[in-house]
Order: C-alpha cells, then sequence, then structure tokens
C-alpha cells in the first residue's frame, strides 16, 4: 500500500509548516546536516557515517506529511507493516527496493519473543503503556538496532565491504548493538560502557557476549565522558574513511528513522476513529536521555500526527531547564540515578530539534552548539526558546518518584514497570489528563533488567531463564582506566581490526590462489 501524501492540515507553527513534501512516494529523498556543512547525502550515506563531516547530524531534506485518510487506512496495519511504510518514505526504492526492504525489516523483527513486536497495554486512569522491549536484550533499542543492521548488512554484501561501528553507552545501546551485528562477518563492532554506573544485566549482556567481532571496553566515567573520545574520533575524516567508522548511537539516522513508528504506531492503537479532518490528540509521555525519542516523536507531529509530547527526565535534568527556562547547561556531574540508561548531560539530539524549530538554521545551530561543546554552558535565544515551548513540556523526577510509581503502578495494576518506564508513569500520577485526550507511555526497557530497583521499591518478579544464565557465562572486555588517553586507546583498537582484517582477507586469498 502506497501512503497517501498531502499537505499538513493540523494547524502548525510556522517552523512546523516549513517540511512539507506532497510525493506519495519517496522518490529522491535527501539529507542534510544540521550544520549546514553538508546536503544532498543519500540513506546509504547516512547510514554509514553517523556524525556529518562538519560535525552536525543528518536529517531529511524534506518530511511527509500524511493525510487523515492515510492515517485511517493504516488503522488495521501491524507494527512491522506500519514500519515498513514510514521507511518507505525516507529510503528511495532505488537504494532498497520496497521488497528486498520488507524481507530486511521481516528478518530484523523475527527474533522477538511476542508475535506483536510490540504491544500496547491498557491500564487504569486512561493510561496506556507501549511496550517496546521484547527484544533479545530486553530495550526499546533493539527495534531500531536490529533493523539498522539488517540495513548494514545488505549494504556491505551488495558492495563487498566491511565497516567499524563505534558505540559509547549510558546502558542499553551497548548490548542492543552487540546483538544486532553478532557474528556479522561484514561488520566488528567497538562498544564502550561507563564501568559501575550501569546494572549487572546490562553489563553482563555486552561482557559475555563474545564473538570475534565485537570488542568491549570498560571505562571509569560517565557515559557524557564517553562522548567527548568518541566525537573526536568521528570528526577525524581520515579515520572514519580509512575505516569505514560508523556509529549505532541515535546520532545515526537510521535509529530515529525506526522509532518514528513507535509514535505511529501508538497512536492508531490508542486514539479513538474520528471522521473529517479534526483528528483527536495522543498525550505521550517520553522518558528521555539522549532525546532520540522526543526528536522521533516530533517529526511524527511534523508528519499530521496530533502528538502532546512529553519529556521526562531523571535527576540529570538539561532537557526540563532547558525546555522551561531555555538554560541548556550541563550540571557539574552526571548524577547516578535508578534509571541509569538516561544518566544523561549531553542530550545531542536537541542539536535535531533546534534545527527543526529555527527553520533549519544551520549557522544558528553550529553557532549554539560549538558554544555550548566549547562552555558546556548555553542559554536559548529567546525566539528558540519559545518555538521549544510550544511543542514540548517536560518534567523532572527524582529517586523517590521513581520507586513511588513503581509501586503504585503494581498497586493499582498488578503491573510492574522498569525505572525508565516509572520517570514516564510518574508524570502520569502527577499531572491530570486534559479533557478529550488520550495518554501513551513509551515503556523502553523490561524491569528484569533492574532487579535491585525492583527490589528497592519492594516488589518482586521473577527472572527470564535467558537472564539467570548471564551470570555463569564467560565475559570479555577491556578496561579505560580514568588516567589513560581513551582516544588513543580506542584509535590504536580501530586501527588494528582493520590491520587484523587485511591480514586475515590476503591469507583467504593466498589460500584461494593455490588451490588454483
Amino acid at each position: 500500500m502506497n501512503p497517501l501524501v498531502s499537505e499538513n492540515r493540523t494547524g502548525q507553527s510556522a517552523a512546523e509548516s516549513v517540511v512539507s513534501h506532497k510525493s506519495p512516494v519517496c522518490h529522491r529523498m535527501r539529507y542534510c546536516s544540521t550544520r549546514a556543512g553538508v546536503q544532498g547525502r543519500s540513506f546509504r550515506d547516512v547510514l554509514f557515517s553517523g556524525y556529518a563531516p562538519d560535525g552536525g547530524m543528518f536529517m531529511p531534506e524534506t518530511i511527509p506529511s500524511l493525510s487523515p485518510e492515510t492515517l485511517r487506512s493504516w488503522r488495521g496495519l501491524s507494527y512491522q507493516q506500519l514500519l515498513c511504510e514510514i521507511c518507505c518514505l525516507y529510503i528511495t526504492e532505488q537504494e532498497i527496493p520496497r521488497h528486498d526492504l520488507e524481507g530486511l525489516i521481516s528478518q530484523a523483527l523475527s527474533n522477538f519473543s511476542i508475535p506483536e513486536i510490540v504491544r500496547l497495554i491498557q491500564l487504569k486512569d486512561s493510561l496506556s503503556i507501549l511496550e517496546l522491549f521484547h527484544g533479545e536484550t530486553l530495550a526499546f533499542k533493539d527495534l531500531a538496532l536490529r533493523c539498522t543492521a539488517q540495513f548494514l548488512q545488505y549494504f556491505l554484501r551488495k558492495d563487498g565491504k566491511r565497516a567499524t561501528i563505534l558505540v559509547g553507552t549510558s546502558g542499553d545501546t551497548g548490548s542492543s548493538a552487540i546483538r544486532s551485528v553478532f557474528g556479522m562477518s561484514e561488520v566488528d563492532i567497538v562498544v564502550v560502557f561507563p564501568r559501575g554506573r550501569i546494572t549487572r544485566v546490562q553489563e553482563l549482556q555486552m561482557t559475555t557476549s563474545i564473538a570475534d567481532n565485537v570488542h568491549v571496553f570498560a571505562a571509569d566515567g560517565t557515559s557524557d565522558d564517553l562522548d567527548v573520545p568518541v566525537r573526536k574520533l568521528f570528526t577525524d575524516s581520515d579515520l572514519v574513511q580509512r575505516h569505514s567508522l560508523m556509529s549505532l548511537n541515535s546520532v545515526n539516522w537510521s535509529r530515529i528513522l525506526i522509532q518514528l513508528a513507535h509514535f505511529l504506531f501508538a497512536y492508531l492503537q490508542s486514539v479513538p476513529q474520528a471522521g473529517g479532518d479534526a483528528l483527536p490528540v495522543l498525550e505521550v509521555l517520553v522518558p528521555t536521555g539522549g532525546a532520540g525519542n522526543i526528536t522521533a516523536g516530533y517529526i511524527m507531529k511534523l508528519m499530521g500526527i496530533p502528538l502532546r509530547l512529553v519529556a521526562v527526565v531523571n535527576s540529570n535534568d538539561i532537557v526540563h531547564r532547558t525546555v522551561q527556562s531555555g538554560d541548556f547547561s550541563m550540571s557539574d556531574s552526571v548524577k547516578q540515578t535508578l534509571a541509569p540508561a538516561i544518566d544523561i548531560q549531553d542530550p545531542y539530539n536537541l542539536e535535531r530539534l533546534f534545527w527543526l524549530l529555527s527553520g533549519r538554521d544551520g549557522a544558528m545551530v553550529k553557532s549554539l552548539i560549538d558554544e555550548f561543546q566549547r562552555t558546556h554552558k548555553l542559554t536559548l535565544p529567546a525566539s528558540l526558546h519559545q518555538q521549544l515551548c510550544e511543542v514540548l513540556s517536560s518534567n523532572s523526577v527524582s529517586d523517590d518518584g521513581i520507586l513511588e510509581a513503581m509501586r503504585r503502578c503494581w498497586q493499582d495494576n498488578h503491573y510492574l514497570i522498569c525505572p525508565h518506564t516509572a520517570v514516564g508513569v510518574w508524570q502520569h500520577y502527577h499531572t491530570p489528563i486534559r479533557p478529550g485526550e488520550n495518554r501513551c507511555c513509551l515503556a523502553t526497557a523490561s524491569p528484569v533488567k533492574f532487579q535491585e530497583t525492583v527490589q528497592k521499591a519492594g516488589l518482586t518478579l521473577d527472572l527470564p531463564e535467558a537472564v539467570k544464565a548471564l551470570d555463569k557465562l564467560e565475559t570479555r572486555y577491556e578496561v579505560l582506566e580514568r588516567s589513560d588517553d581513551w582516544e588513543s586507546k580506542l584509535r590504536q583498537r580501530i586501527e588494528s581490526i582493520s590491520s587484523m582484517r587485511r591480514r586475515g582477507a590476503a591469507a583467504e586469498t593466498k589460500a584461494d590462489m593455490k588451490k588454483i
């Protein structure tokens, strides 16, 4: 089914309406940098790039706008079918033909624990929960990373090439990224996680994934500390080119693309069908760290889905302060909280939001982000702050609030949530729903990944056998001490991986020649 596309008719602001697209299919979608230095790139280009060469983040040059008629026609589609429709709008038929795209998405989602892939649960007091954690590592990132890995393998096999993936993780991205490419002959993956700042299950999911193409580092620092050397390595264009270096963090546009479908599925499942062009509003509570899901939600809003977005954070409240007062400044340190995957003080995807809200003013975005990266302090221009407040509201939740929400959700519904989901559910319990609106919270991870927090809340859970088995498996990783030069060590590992692969390829060629 090809989507029918129309001008946006949802009463959006000027900043929202500057990007619309009338074509019913994706003929020539191209991508540009949020910092104005790069444009006209293909989906394949941005898939393999991570950060743009000018240090910015890739975004589509045009954003399709879905008509109410199209949304109604999609109501009966499964999550997998909706995801395919969305991907067809952003990936050209010339790059991945639709038949191939459907096959890649089907393969990516083949090992999820429930047939419907994601599931909407209705709780008391008009709250629905969108369960996004039924993949192999029990986190929402399995959805995007499994699909992204299939896209990578598709192009690498077609071109006969290899790639090296570099990932800094605050908890769940690392394990999801590893499992998505585990054992792939075309890819090596280097993952760095903050030692002692993630749960044991999160750590073991990474350190027990032993394969020739998996390289894991435990760093003595915070997730934001990891971002510094990772970003520097990606801005070294020679290194990136020589080693086909790429990212699977939500810096990668493909991650955002897949996450668009979360909001579309939530909307079509949560909101009653209505006639005419006046579509009902869905409020979505989004547990927020790097702001990738919030970015995806806002893009879906631009596409015509009437969403009210609420970014809810833990005590690392930079997103909340930015929305409330325009204070886009890091605190002195990253606090360790009960929701460790969102212990982030550098929500890098806000750069994408700033670009969209500023009318795609790349020069302004570059100036703002350069100042933020140099000083870690920034006050948003008044006009940009006003635009942000019009499309996003926010709140911050303490550890006590997280435990409170977990207990209350269990008491009211006999439904157990993880501490990240609890950040969003806390917002529900403390903010009344607007009359005539519907509300959904994204459940980003399974509670079984956070046993200690569940116990701290006075609750119990039964661990799946796969999680119990992690403690019995062999581990393999390398430590990055605080005194080490992390950038240099990671650079050396990337160089050695490429060197080893070249020697292996040469040996295979020699063996083949002897056979001849």
